[in-house]
């Protein structure tokens, strides 16, 4: 059963360069009665959130204007559009770490709408002011069957079948033997490359260590973010094995991995390169955009990250969110009163739900929501069946426990120092403990 979104109250942030991508439907914060901003956090729905918004204004009156920064922009994009007079009454934060920012502009949300009707295991960031999350994923291992099909079919393989790859000895054992058939099953790698370039390391610093991060908050009784000023990195060990079998056994020479792209890993994986990527429900839209039919729509798969992690045989995707929704309490009552009006139908009413299932493709953590309320694709069908999975756990999103985006690069940084073979395992988890502590007393100083 899911404990997904215990995660709501942990960590996460988005930092990096500038550049706006601008879409303006209407004057917004003018002295013409109330109005919409949305900052919008995610490019890749910026067409989407242009023909909500222009449906609600023709609906109601109610002018929005919705501004998409670009892609690892979005922190510095909000704190310029924060500075202006007409600031963006809608934003979104990630996690604590957004929390600590800006929680001087975060609304009193305890008696939203959308708030009440939060499903029971999904929470704003604090009781009272906050932000409230929007949208469930989940990650893992992707696997295209029709190649696990060929090699279940070749002489002696290390498994006979799926059933058998629950831990990480049996997918260890599957994914060198498939590498070393490569050809004979007409694939690069077992794996997609482990795409290491500067700004891009996010699938290692935030997913792979998810689990790890997780078991350790568990075996410590971490239960607040001020808890963890240190790391011990107990499951280093697991985390290290699982990152050496993606290096070794991928299209790509280990030395090369920094020189790789998410998009270069995901392009193997959707032109049957690779038997498996790791990657998330998000990767529907890139996999089935790449025009290729090699993977076909029901023969993309999941299975749970197998890290050699405790009881790894009953746990298994990795569930929750970083999408959270605040309201500016800087903006006029009438401004204020206007985004949550639109909170409301976008997420409350049937006419804004098929946007958000259908548009959006947002599995929505809302009480009105269904089993049935997902968006059209097999991987976000697949989350959602994990999450009403009674015979499995899922693992929420503790990786928004790390203290911020400058501790990540610097781990993305050094992971790839380590692939190319300039810096040793040992200096790694050194680096990471160092990096950790100081990170980490800056953003607790933060929340102060």
């Amino acid at each position: 059963m899911s404990t997904t979104t215990r995660a709501a109250r942990r960590v996460l942030a988005t930092v990096a360069t500038v550049m706006v991508a601008s879409i303006s439907l209407v004057a917004c914060g003018t002295d013409n009665g109330p109005s919409v901003y949305y900052l919008n956090f995610k490019p890749e729905q910026a067409e989407q959130f242009k023909t909500i918004a222009a449906e609600y204004t023709e609906e109601t009156g109610i002018p929005v204007k919705v501004v998409t920064a670009a892609s690892g922009s979005y922190m510095q994009t909000l704190k310029a559009e924060m500075a202006k007079s007409n600031a963006p009454t809608l934003f979104q934060v990630n996690g604590q770490e957004g929390y600590g920012i800006w929680k001087d502009y975060l609304a009193d949300l305890s008696d939203y709408e959308v708030v009440q009707e939060l499903n029971d295991d999904a929470q704003p960031i604090t009781d009272k002011d906050g932000a409230v999350p929007y949208a469930l994923e989940g990650f893992g291992i992707l696997y295209n069957e029709e190649i696990f099909d060929r090699y279940f079919a070749l002489p002696n393989p290390a498994v006979g079948s799926m059933a058998e790859v629950n831990n990480f000895g049996a997918l260890k054992a599957v994914a060198e033997d498939m590498q070393a058939k490569k050809e004979e099953l007409g694939i690069d790698g077992a794996f997609a490359v482990t795409s290491l370039i500067a700004g891009e390391e996010w699938r290692w610093t935030n997913h792979l260590m998810n689990g790890p991060y997780h078991y350790e908050i568990q075996d410590r009784g971490i239960t607040e973010f001020t808890e963890m000023p240190t790391i011990d990195f107990i499951y280093g060990d697991q985390y290290k094995q699982m990152l050496d079998l993606y290096l070794n056994n991928s299209t790509t020479k280990p030395a090369l991995a920094a020189s790789r792209s998410t998009s270069d890993s995901m392009a193997e994986f959707a032109t049957g390169k690779a038997a498996m990527v790791q990657n998330g429900s998000w990767a529907w839209s890139q996999i089935g955009g790449e025009g290729s039919t090699a993977v076909k729509e029901d023969k993309i798969k999941f299975m749970p990250i197998y890290m050699g992690l405790p009881n790894e045989e009953n746990v298994g995707l990795n569930i929750g969110t970083e999408a959270y929704m605040a309201v500016n309490n800087k903006a006029s009552e009438e401004d204020q009163q206007a985004t949550r009006d639109f909170l409301n139908w976008l997420f409350l009413s049937d006419q804004g739900k098929q946007h958000v299932v259908n548009d959006l493709s947002f599995i929505a953590p809302f009480k009105n929501y269904g089993p049935e309320d997902v968006p059209d694709d097999p991987l976000a069908h697949q989350v959602q069946a994990a999450l009403t999975d009674e015979d499995s756990e899922t693992i929420p999103w503790d990786f928004q426990f790390s203290p911020n985006q400058q501790f990540r690069d610097l781990y993305g940084q050094n992971l790839a120092q380590y692939a190319i073979g300039n810096m040793s395992w040992d200096d790694v988890v050194a680096k990471l403990k160092e990096d950790w502590e100081y990170e980490m007393a800056n953003q607790i100083a933060l929340l102060d």
